[in-house]
């Protein structure tokens, strides 16, 4: 799998390449990441319960370089291509994933091709709702004229293309009509989300330690990158209301972003800074307490195409209210453990009103969410991801034969070198005999 984003990275796609490498490893097979390297204390999280146990993918991490546009992503260093293939090669994959668009999909692209394997993209983001947000000085129609080039390219040079909501196979066909595609939403281990309530209660006091402002507070939460794209925003500009019929609420908001002074500073003027708790990153076995301590779990975004936090709150118990678009509207599907509603803030405010003051309904949404997101199990969604990767398998042996061994290798081999120097001595000799003959001749 290549992918530019991997820990201690924090993101959707991140979380999508780490579970389906774990379960694939899991059900017996063998998988290796090619990333990007990350200095040392970067994204370093809040944890109380210490750092999952390994046991999960090989991983090859590149030289990189801090991206131009955002201080949280690495651009791999692309002069290390050469270095990238020979660890790959030792590895010796029968399929290529690429889930980025950057350096390491380049990589992805041309191992690929130089090695005629099959080559499978999944579209994990919509850019043309992102890149405006990293070139606030570039015109947007600029902006997503330039993303659609790229990812038109992406797509022209993938054999098989994974989407994983329905929205995003449309932009897909859009962008490229003839590309063959594959549904697949990233799924969620339901062993990390289970824990009692004395995990539970042992982790909020810790966490009150951490951030005494949560003491007695019933938590409304959102986890995500704190980015203007998830629209949190919207939460800011909705609590006063919600404080103003239980002041014993609190908006903690987990996750660290570029944009996370802004949203602290727009909580100071709308006058509920001290409603407000922002904790920056916190480590994923721990982020799982972090839902089951929590009240209500609150989700604006409009560009999130995964809905992966809405599937982790649901398996914590804890009930949803989120706006209905892209994959919170696949995994959500109505108001299955919680309520999907419109961009409306109104709407969103009672809703959130009707959980905090009505505990049979409060109770009865977390039980369903429970049910509802066990469907999402990563152990059954990696089942369809292998067949995936078995038809690509067998489609490209198809159409353009086996794998092949790259002219540079061939040209390092030093059997190969060995046996046509032996021709080319032959030849050269034969050569200078025919020479010597004719001179000979002419001499006579």
């Amino acid at each position: 799998m290549f992918t530019d984003a991997y820990w201690p990275r924090v993101n959707g796609v991140t979380v999508s390449v780490d579970s389906f490498s774990r379960a694939l490893v899991k059900a017996g097979h063998q998988v290796l990441i090619i990333c990007s390297s990350y200095p040392e204390g970067f994204n370093t999280p809040i944890s109380y319960f210490g750092k999952q146990d390994d046991g999960g993918p090989e991983i090859v991490r590149v030289p990189s370089v801090p991206a131009f546009i955002t201080k949280e992503d690495r651009l791999a260093k692309f002069n290390k291509w050469y270095w990238v293939f020979k660890q790959v090669e030792n590895f010796n994959p029968q399929i290529v994933h690429i889930n980025t668009e950057v350096v390491i999909a380049e990589f992805g692209f041309l191992y690929a091709r130089a090695h005629n394997l099959p080559a499978i993209y999944t579209f994990h983001t919509m850019w043309e709702d992102y890149g405006p947000n990293y070139f606030p000085m570039v015109p947007i129609f600029i902006v997503k004229f330039f993303i659609r080039g790229i990812l038109k390219n992406i797509l022209r040079r993938s054999y098989r293309v994974i989407v994983p909501t329905p929205q995003i196979e449309e932009v897909v066909r859009k962008y490229r009509f003839r590309t063959q595609t594959f549904l697949l939403p990233t799924g969620i281990e339901p062993e990390l989300f289970d824990h009692d309530q004395a995990e539970a209660a042992f982790f909020r006091e810790k966490l009150e330690e951490q951030f005494p402002r949560l003491r007695g507070k019933r938590l409304l939460l959102f986890a995500g990158r704190v980015v203007k794209e998830k629209n949190v925003g919207f939460l800011i500009d909705i609590f006063p209301e919600i404080l103003a019929r239980h002041p014993d609420a609190l908006l903690l908001v987990v996750g660290a972003g570029p944009d996370l002074e802004y949203f602290q500073n727009q909580a100071r003027k709308a006058g509920i800074e001290e409603a407000c708790v922002f904790t920056g990153y916190v480590d994923r076995r721990d982020l799982a307490l972090v839902y089951k301590i929590s009240e209500i779990f609150v989700f604006p975004s409009l560009t999130d195409t995964q809905g992966l936090v809405t599937l982790e709150s649901m398996l914590s118990g804890t009930p949803v209210v989120a706006i209905g678009a892209l994959g919170t509207l696949m995994v959500m599907g109505g108001d299955n453990g919680g309520f999907m509603v419109k961009n409306d803030r109104q709407e969103f405010t009672q809703r959130v009103l009707e959980l905090l003051e009505d505990p049979e309904l409060h109770s009865r949404k977390s039980q369903e969410a429970k049910i509802h997101a066990r469907a999402w199990s990563i152990e059954e969604l990696s089942k369809k991801l292998l067949v995936i990767y078995e038809t690509t398998i067998n489609s490209y042996l198809e159409e353009y034969g086996e794998s092949r061994t790259p002219v540079w290798k061939l040209l390092m081999d030093k059997r190969w070198w060995k046996i046509n120097n032996k021709i080319f001595r032959k030849k050269a000799n034969k050569k200078w005999k025919e020479m010597l003959a004719k001179l000979e001749k002419q001499l006579n």
